[in-house]
């Protein structure tokens, strides 16, 4: 099939595909005589399991890794393990640090009249920050 088709199949802009094809993240694919390329029905599946894992939040790195254990039968659960314990602690990292900025702006908003006056602790707290 052609990039257009995997495109649709797996997702993943055809833009994304040659991407991860120059970093080395999938294989290249196939070229057919005319220059085009071809995909394969276990591309395609390589390509659902990158979407789901981007989705999911991996990095590209961590997403290379994934695939590297994905096609690995002899690897140790322990690893994909890591890397998903690791994923949900930067996660909640993000979490903490998007509550607290939530809390900011919920104080500053609150302290705010919203009315036609030109004082605004909005815009004061952007100052001081």
């Amino acid at each position: 099939m052609n990039i257009s088709q995997a495109s649709k199949r797996s997702s993943i802009s055809a833009k994304a595909i040659r991407y991860y094809e120059s970093i080395s993240l999938i294989p290249p694919a196939n070229r057919l005589a005319n220059g085009y390329r071809d995909y394969a029905e276990n591309d395609v599946s390589t390509l659902q399991f990158i979407q789901r894992a981007r989705n999911l939040g991996f990095a590209i790195k961590d997403v290379e890794s994934l695939v590297a254990l994905w096609q690995d039968r002899n690897r140790a659960s322990a690893d994909v393990k890591k890397l998903a314990t690791d994923h949900i602690a930067q996660i909640e990292d993000r979490i903490s640090e998007l509550q607290s900025v939530r809390d900011v702006l919920a104080n500053l908003s609150e302290n705010c009249h919203g009315d036609d006056r030109p004082e605004c602790p909005i815009l004061k707290g952007l100052e001081q920050s």
